[in-house]
């Protein structure tokens, strides 16, 4: 009998990638997403299989999450509102989904007795650090709204941990690219808008002096991260990036060679409540077997091949 998994946000870019490569190895799943940001384009392949569920609805919703939780052995909570200027914009819809949905969550998983919540975390809860790469003792220094919910997001989920016994595991992403990641997007992420916008043959806009860096994780590497998380007894905080450093200097010259362009990037002023330097250290992850299999050029490679087939 296949077991059954839960993916809140499975609309959306990583939550898609991630209900699909489940749904390949067997399980039964049920997708959740409001599609305030997720598309359902994005799963319709699933929405064929008899394997997968899609529900219309919303993390906050405690009612229809403990419908979802029965019988369900695992949960990845992706859903969020993970937009760090969104989150500075309006900080309450940011606290109700990200906080507050989480709670109820891990109410209704501890309700209905499933085995592990897999928690799709932030490097943002690092914030501003004077060393680099970042290691997961490091005190948090949140710098946004959505930092700080991501990181009581954390919180949450230890303390469900020690006092009701509910296995949970909690991942700190790092900056996640690949296909079906949105580049129109007010708040697009920086690959995918560097890709939309040299595609039409417009340089890529950089805001800061593009000397501040980033650890850029193709997404499949990031749902095996998830799968690994589920199959081992791995509990607690983990950084989820490539543990390779890339400035956006550098990953704009990378786009613009793979894309055979020579466009100069435009320089705007930087973006408040970003930190200078990301870096993940994936020494912890290792011990329940994560390895990043994917070169930054590869996975670009990947993501512009996807970008060209939905102009």
């Amino acid at each position: 009998m296949s077991k059954k998994v839960l993916v809140t946000g499975g609309a959306g870019f990583i939550g898609c990638h991630l209900a699909e490569e489940l749904a390949d190895q067997g399980y039964y799943v049920t997708i959740l997403d409001d599609l305030s940001t997720g598309k359902l384009e994005n799963i319709d392949g699933l929405l064929r299989r008899n394997n997968v569920d899609f529900i219309r609805g919303s993390v906050t919703s405690l009612p229809l999450l403990q419908k979802l939780s029965r019988d369900v052995d695992y949960v990845f909570h992706q859903a969020a509102c993970s937009s760090v200027p969104g989150s500075i914009e309006d900080p309450l819809t940011t606290n109700e989904v990200n906080i507050e949905g989480t709670l109820r969550l891990l109410l209704a998983a501890r309700d209905n007795k499933v085995r592990k919540v897999i928690y799709a975390s932030s490097s943002a809860v690092y914030g501003d650090t004077l060393t680099t790469p970042q290691k997961e003792d490091m005190p948090p220094n949140p710098l946004s709204p959505y930092a700080f919910t991501k990181l009581a997001g954390e919180y949450y989920c230890h303390i469900f941990r020690q006092m009701y016994g509910l296995s949970t595991v909690c991942l700190r992403y790092f900056n996640i690219y690949g296909p079906r990641q949105d580049p129109h997007s007010q708040y697009a992420a920086v690959i995918p808008a560097f890709i939309e916008r040299v595609s039409r043959d417009l340089p890529p806009i950089i805001f800061g002096d593009g000397n501040q860096s980033r650890d850029f994780a193709f997404v499949d590497d990031v749902v095996q991260a998830n799968i690994l998380a589920l199959q081992n007894n791995a509990e607690g905080t983990y950084n989820i990036g490539s543990g390779r450093n890339t400035t956006i200097n550098e990953l704009a010259q990378v786009v613009l060679q793979a894309m055979t362009k020579n466009l100069p990037p435009v320089y705007k002023e930087p973006r408040s409540s970003e930190p200078r330097h990301s870096s993940a250290d994936i020494t912890k992850a290792k011990s329940f077997g994560y390895k990043p299999k994917w070169a930054l050029e590869d996975g670009l490679q990947r993501t512009i091949e996807w970008f060209r087939t939905v102009k």
